[in-house]
Order: C-alpha cells, then structure tokens, then sequence
C-alpha cells in the first residue's frame, strides 16, 4: 500500500491493491499480496487528509499524518473492520465489519463513539453496505444500486434516497465544506453521474421511527428517534464516461468533480455546479484501474493512483484551449 503523505497541498491515498469497494479519494479497499500485511483490510484519510485510518482483521488504527504518528488503536480480537470513516478528528466514526471474521455484519454501519468505547447507534440494510461516507451533518450509506443519506444525529434520520446501476466498487464522493453539501453517486446508466446539492432538498415532517424506512432499518441502543425520507428532489445528470465509473473524487469546496471509468486511460474534471469540462486529463493508453483522485486544497492540482504502481499529478491550470475543440459530447447536464 502507497499512503503519500499530503503537503502544503494536500494530495490524497493511492493503493497498490484493492478489495471489492472503496476506490474513492478518501476510500480504499485491501487484499492481502506479498507487499501487504495480510490483516490490513482498508485505510482511508479523513476529509482534511489530516489523519487517516486503517482497518485489520484485529481492529483499527488512526494515524496522524504529518508528522507521521499512530494516534489510537482499538482491538477486536475475535473480529475485523473492513471499513472505517472518520469525521475530521472528532472522536466519532463509521465502522462496517470487514474480513473472515467480521467484527459487525457487513449489512450494518456502526457508529462508534471512541471517546466512550461504545456504539452509539447501527443502521440494518438488506444487502452489504459498499462504502460510507460522513461530513458533520449527513452520512451516507452506498449499497449495491441504492444511495441513503441519513442525518448525522443522536438517532440518525433517513432524508433521501437514490437509485444507481450496480456500484460494487462503492463509488461515491461527498464534499466536506460547511457551506457546501454536494454528493456524487453512479446515475441509472454507465457513466453518469448525479450531482446532489443536499441543501436544496425539500424533507417533510418526521415520521415514527417504528416504520421500517425502505433503504434499511434503523435500530440504536436508545429509545425513540424518527426518520424524514425526501418527497421531491431535483438531480443534475452529467454525461461522463460511455462505460462503467470506477472512481469519483470532489474537491472540499464542492465546486469541482473528478471522475473515471473502468477504461482508467482518462480522468474528467467537471464543473459540479453546472457540468462544464473543464480539463480532460490522460493518466496514459493502458487499461488501468483507478484506487482513488484526490484534488489538492486549493483545487489546482489532481492526484491519480491505480493498479500500475504510480501516482500521476495534474496541473489543472493548464490545457484548457484543448477542450474547446472537443465540443459538448461530455459533461452535458440534465435535470431530473
């Protein structure tokens, strides 16, 4: 595993190998080879890549970044995490049980709280949860064709849901800026891309937790608790890719999404607002598999890694005369 630790302008994670989902900037799934620990399941960095996290079939770890410290440990010694989301360094996490021995089932995300040891709620799902995402008012929950935002909360409520096509990758991307909420999920056909602002979203009046929400079920140690799912929504659709999306990447701000596919030769990045390409990136002329992008903190710089052993780093500054020849083939937006 290649963990690059991030600069003045803050480049993100690659990996050299990877497991069924994660492949996100700040997710990256692990198998077991010759060059990794065969108990290391997953690391990922916090939104700020100021820290980040490893899952093992014994627990998790936290490590600062820079200097370069473990911060905390946590052992199950009976039990694996697969999955491990932080929020920026606060003292809660998302866990989903991972490995041959799973501490939690892989159907449930948990929400520890370190500070305290203990679980402090668990939201149930039909089917195997592909990747988690949080920010300090929403978490997001990736399944194989469904996305569902919850509210972050004592008792997390359900406010939207979305379809996609198959993401076994876990493909999802969620800027981290207080004043932006924008999610990027897989559309309803290969290489598209939904656009949510968050923010915008109509939620109607609570309902009783005792009604079991679609996308999964929702049980804390408390009592009590309700859940709001979205009435009416609208939805930018951006043309990416003609083939299957592999990788999502947003920058903190909300403002720029970067994307490939399955092909893994070029990177877009898009305009999240109004889906303008604004550089078409080539990482090279091989099929290769994208582990994860990640923008830079000032957003003029894009860092790539994938199967091939590098990480490439763009200028995104530069090449912009090229893409007016290109036309509209990519990027056009639709709304739903």
């Amino acid at each position: 595993m290649n963990l690059t630790r991030p600069s003045k302008t803050g480049y993100a994670a690659g990996s050299t190998t990877r497991h069924g989902h994660g492949g996100t900037a700040s997710g990256v799934g692990i198998t077991g080879s010759t060059a990794v620990h065969p108990g290391l399941l997953f690391a990922s960095f916090n939104q700020d890549y100021g820290c980040f996290a490893v899952g093992l079939d014994t627990g998790f770890r936290i490590y600062n970044t820079d200097p370069l410290k473990e911060k905390m440990r946590r052992d199950f010694p009976e039990g694996g995490i697969g999955q491990v989301e932080m929020l920026f360094r606060s003292n809660y996490l998302a866990l989903v049980g991972g490995g041959k021995n799973p501490q939690f089932p892989p159907n449930k995300v948990i929400l520890w709280d370190d500070s305290k040891h203990e679980v402090k709620a668990r939201l149930e799902f039909k089917s195997e949860v592909r990747a988690v995402r949080m920010r300090r008012d929403r978490i997001v929950v990736v399944l194989l064709t469904k996305v569902s935002v919850y509210s972050l909360s004592v008792v997390p409520q359900l406010l939207h849901s979305f379809e996609t096509v198959e993401n076994e990758a876990g493909v999802v991307a969620l800027s981290s800026d207080n004043q932006a909420s924008i999610l990027a999920v897989p559309g309803r056909q290969d290489g598209y891309i939904q656009v949510i602002d968050l923010n915008s979203f109509f939620t109607p009046p609570t309902r009783s937790a005792t009604e079991t929400p679609r996308a999964g079920r929702l049980t804390t140690p408390a009592r009590g608790g309700s859940y709001a799912p979205t009435m009416s929504a609208n939805v930018s659709i951006i043309t990416a890719h003609t083939t299957r999306l592999s990788c999502l990447a947003i920058n903190a701000e909300g403002t720029k999404l970067a994307s490939a596919s399955e092909k893994g030769t070029l990177v877009r990045v898009f305009h999240a607002g109004s889906g303008k390409l604004l550089n078409e990136l080539r990482r090279g002329v091989d099929r290769a598999e994208i582990y994860s992008i990640a923008f830079s903190h000032d957003s003029t710089r894009l860092c790539v890694s994938s199967d091939k052993g590098t990480i490439h780093i763009f200028n995104l500054e530069i090449g912009a005369p090229e893409l007016a020849a290109r036309g509209p083939q990519y990027g056009e937006v639709t709304q739903t």
